[in-house]
């Protein structure tokens, strides 16, 4: 998710489910050590976050990880799951599957340093290396080094030949994969990740996994997880509505104090927020003609949300107009 789960977007998804564990965008070592931006900003509602670390030295990535613990950070989760050629060239993500080893001792120079888990995101193979004998050796070596936990992408990648969008689509889903590891190896806690769009799935999932990651369904119709706090933690508080939301969103927009900040920064990640419902096109339309250029809208959200209620009315008052006709016939 890299370039889309920033902490605006974050902060967004912590209003929709007070529970789930979020995950940053992969940040690399090189930034974080190098880099002269502040790569580790977060709102402090986001809790629980991890950090998506992504790196192959083992001196760096537990210098990274102690900088991840000290502003606060719950978890740092090491991506072996990016099958990006930028990614690949650094040599981390995806193509570290074919080199556990070089993950097992990022896991133990990183434990021995922090006290916040350190987890493994990634694939069951990658290119020819897709048996699951090859799965199960990359998890068995690296859980030596100390680490429990793992969310698998149950998708290979072809680091040859496929982009990284063709590699969450073309190399068909083995969820199956997953499981049978899981059954091998009930002490260590495994989610699944990949083809995921619902809660009815997500429940199916946790009848065998222990954990489901949702990623860019979540992003593109981020409403489904409205329901998981109840559905899927028990929990008994309200159900946010979508204006309830709009509205918290607003204020956090007119609250930044970067002068760098402009509304679209935090606007972009709700343009899926209507997915589905009457409206959802006006309130992507208003947001993308409104929100950028030189002179954005400051009431942007609310502004939108009345265009977006008033042709709910509309459309309401149609229904209501058609359902009398029927009974009068």
């Amino acid at each position: 998710m890299l370039d889309w789960t920033d902490r605006h977007c974050r902060y967004f998804l912590r209003l929709l489910s007070q529970h789930s564990l979020l995950y940053t965008e992969m940040v690399t070592t090189g930034a974080l050590i190098f880099g002269k931006g502040d790569y580790l900003a977060y709102n402090q509602e986001e809790h629980p976050v991890a950090l998506q670390l992504g790196g192959s030295d083992a001196a760096d990535m537990a210098r990274c990880a102690v900088m991840a613990q000290e502003r606060g950070y719950d978890e740092v989760n090491i991506n072996v799951g990016c099958p990006s050629d930028r990614v690949k060239n650094g040599s981390f993500g995806a193509c570290l599957m074919a080199q556990p080893e070089v993950v097992a001792a990022s896991v133990k120079a990183m434990q021995a340093e922090v006290d916040i888990p350190v987890t493994v995101k990634c694939r069951i193979g990658i290119d020819d290396m897709d048996e699951y004998e090859d799965f199960s050796r990359f998890i068995d070596i690296v859980a030596e080094a100390g680490c429990d936990t793992f969310i698998v992408h149950a998708r290979k990648a072809w680091l040859q030949g496929l982009s990284p969008k063709e590699n969450r689509e073309v190399p068909p889903l083995n969820y199956p994969r997953v499981h049978q590891l899981k059954q091998a190896r009930p002490e260590l806690n495994i989610s699944i990740n990949g083809g995921v769009k619902s809660l009815d799935d997500v429940e199916q999932q946790l009848a065998l996994v222990d954990g489901v990651m949702v990623g860019r369904e979540v992003y593109s119709n981020p409403y489904i997880m409205a329901g998981v706090d109840q559905r899927i933690f028990g929990s008994q508080a309200t159900v946010p509505t979508r204006r309830d939301i709009v509205i918290a969103m607003q204020a956090y927009i007119e609250r930044q104090e970067d002068p760098w900040f402009k509304p679209w920064h935090a606007a972009r990640h709700i343009l899926g927020l209507y997915q589905g419902q009457a409206g959802g096109r006006i309130w992507r339309r208003y947001l993308s003609q409104n929100g950028t250029g030189k002179n954005p809208d400051p009431n942007l959200l609310m502004n939108a949300l009345a265009q977006v209620e008033e042709a709910q009315a509309n459309v309401n008052a149609f229904n209501e107009s058609i359902a009398s006709e029927q009974v009068a016939k």
